[in-house]
């Protein structure tokens, strides 16, 4: 069956776009358009685009905030959907438990939680992207990573049916997860241990204060390019591979920090996927470990 694009403008007005670039909506500021672009502003409107959808057998991607993501030149075929920040909400369940909307950024949640007298969640404020994203990859960082801090997940499927998950109910790893891809994740709840503000603000400020010593910011980047391995940091491979002063145009690797990629300029999406397959080879010809993505690459392939 023919998607009615037609019906679909009519029925979600300026939620939809056909053709929608989506270099505004990741960190690299690259990438082609998206046949579909959906932005929901509610759970029932996203339940109705879905129903819409669901005879036609479509690709849909979800997107986050696009920190940890590179997408192709040639854009995404199908649809991409981007929840909007009606789903950012934040409130307090219980004196040490929140529920989070998918879309809330790392950062507020942490913030949420200090002025709320709750710890464990102060290595939030160094994770860029929103907390949906970073469910489905087990984003972390000095040493915490957010399934120990999660509880359950609410999610819709694409077939639009609506389901709790209990944290025991997923397989947790290292940046990543089983969550299905065809998963849409609405909120979560998050559990932490009551403290004073004042020793998780240290905490937090202490977390915040690394990152900047360590890593670049204000850059067009996707952050961590490749997983740590078991036994060394990527960023030590690359260094140890000579290849932290790569470039292919203006796709080059971060001085301060060489698991970064960056778009320093003009650079296109395939510079920046060459680049990264180019120190993949070295790194792997020049000490046999074979280095595994942590961004996500989406798109069509040319």
């Amino acid at each position: 069956m023919k998607l009615n694009t037609d019906l679909l403008q009519k029925s979600f007005g300026k939620n939809l776009i056909i053709k929608e670039n989506l270099s505004k909506y990741n960190w690299f500021n690259l990438g082609g358009p998206a046949d579909i672009f959906f932005r929901p502003e509610s759970k029932d409107q996203l339940l109705k685009f879905l129903n819409l959808i669901k005879k036609n057998n479509i690709k849909i991607h979800i997107l986050g905030a696009g920190s940890n993501t590179l997408i192709r030149d040639s854009g995404v075929k199908g649809v991409v959907i981007k929840l909007s920040s009606k789903f950012s909400n934040i409130k307090l369940v219980e004196k040490d438990k929140i529920e989070v909307g998918a879309s809330t950024l790392d950062r507020k949640v942490s913030d949420f939680a200090k002025n709320n007298n709750i710890s464990g969640m102060e290595f939030l404020s160094c994770i860029p992207g929103s907390i949906g994203g970073a469910i489905i990859m087990n984003s972390g960082c000095y040493g915490s990573d957010i399934s120990e801090i999660l509880l359950s997940i609410k999610i819709i499927n694409v077939k639009g049916e609506e389901k709790e998950i209990k944290k025991n109910e997923i397989k947790f790893f290292y940046r990543g997860s089983d969550i299905p891809k065809n998963y849409i994740i609405l909120s979560a709840v998050l559990k932490g241990t009551i403290s004073s503000k004042k020793l998780i603000q240290q905490n937090q400020e202490k977390l915040i204060q690394k990152k900047k010593e360590s890593q670049p910011s204000n850059i067009k980047t996707g952050g961590s390019t490749f997983k740590n391995t078991n036994n060394k940091k990527a960023w030590m491979l690359i260094k140890e591979s000579g290849c932290d002063k790569l470039y292919i145009g203006d796709a080059k690797i971060s001085d301060k920090h060489c698991n970064f990629f960056v778009n320093d300029g003009k650079a296109k999406a395939a510079d920046i996927e060459k680049l990264i397959n180019k120190v993949k080879t070295e790194v792997k010809g020049k000490t046999g470990v074979d280095l595994e993505l942590e961004i996500k690459i989406i798109g069509n392939e040319i």
